[in-house]
């Protein structure tokens, strides 16, 4: 069920109304293996501190991890979900600055696949954030 198609476009439509689409996450790629998205700093994404939110920086980087298990499923393979999850907070971003997120698989398994992203502050180039999580695969039953 892995594929090399760009998933992107589907992706970004079907987050529309959802916790991605309201934190207006944007995809650049989503193929097997790796996913690459980015939000700019809106006052949504913001903590009443007004700094950036840790959850915003979680949303991209559980996103984009997410995105790309659904183009790295193995045969037979219908769904997935999230099991374990860790951030390394590490910089953060102003109102009106990019955010990017590259997330690499590192585990492609039968029952789980591990997942690393980083986070960087484009305007900056600094590293933001570091995250890794576990999903699990579902199948039909």
């Amino acid at each position: 069920m892995a594929t090399e198609t760009d998933i992107s476009g589907e992706l970004t439509a079907r987050q529309e109304g959802m916790l991605p689409g309201q934190l207006e996450l944007v995809w650049k790629e989503v193929i097997n293996g790796r996913a690459h998205g980015s939000f700019v700093v809106a006052k949504q994404h913001l903590a009443p501190n007004g700094y950036l939110h840790a959850a915003s920086i979680i949303a991209l980087a559980d996103s984009a991890c997410g995105y790309g298990c659904m183009a790295s499923l193995p045969d037979g393979a219908t769904n997935f979900t999230t099991i374990e999850l860790k951030a390394n907070y590490l910089g953060s971003a102003k109102l009106g600055e990019t955010v990017t997120c590259a997330a690499t698989l590192k585990h492609g398994g039968r029952s789980t696949q591990v997942w690393d992203a980083e986070v960087v502050n484009a305007a900056s180039g600094k590293t933001i954030a570091l995250f890794r999580c576990t999903q699990m695969i579902l199948y039909p039953r």
